[in-house]
């Protein structure tokens, strides 16, 4: 098995936990074996420039071309350029978050109305199969 993600200058990460879990952050500068420095951009994802611990953030397969230390005004450019936003949303992580969040703040009505739904779909399903069976 080999790696495809490093923890690398321009790497673009997930937060999973503090206050900014579920938010996208870009590795600036590496402090040590154990911590390294985020950054948003602040007007593109919300997140502030700040030291994060390695076990708090998960690695994605996008990279921006920037220095290392680079200014918030440059990391919002090469967010630009490389459109690193919606190659995120497109992907299946990401849509599976959503979907999830989603799932999430269903009311009970709104659950109820799934369940339903799925036994029509299943019942339909089952019907077109002893149809093509017998």
């Amino acid at each position: 098995m080999v790696f495809k993600r490093y923890v690398e200058v321009g790497r673009v990460v997930l937060i999973n936990y503090g206050p900014d879990a579920g938010k996208l952050a870009t590795i600036i500068d590496i402090v040590d074996q154990n911590k390294c420095l985020v950054d948003g951009p602040l007007e593109v994802t919300g997140v502030p420039r700040q030291v994060i611990p390695y076990s708090r953030i998960a690695l994605t397969d996008l990279t921006v071309k920037i220095q290392r230390n680079a200014r918030q005004k440059t990391l919002k450019k090469a967010w630009e350029e490389a459109d690193a936003m919606a190659k995120w949303e497109s992907s299946s992580w990401a849509k599976k978050l959503a979907a999830k969040k989603k799932r999430a703040s269903l009311s009970d009505f709104d659950r109820f109305k799934v369940m339903v739904a799925k036994k029509q779909k299943a019942e339909i399903i089952a019907k077109k199969m002893a149809e093509l069976g017998a």
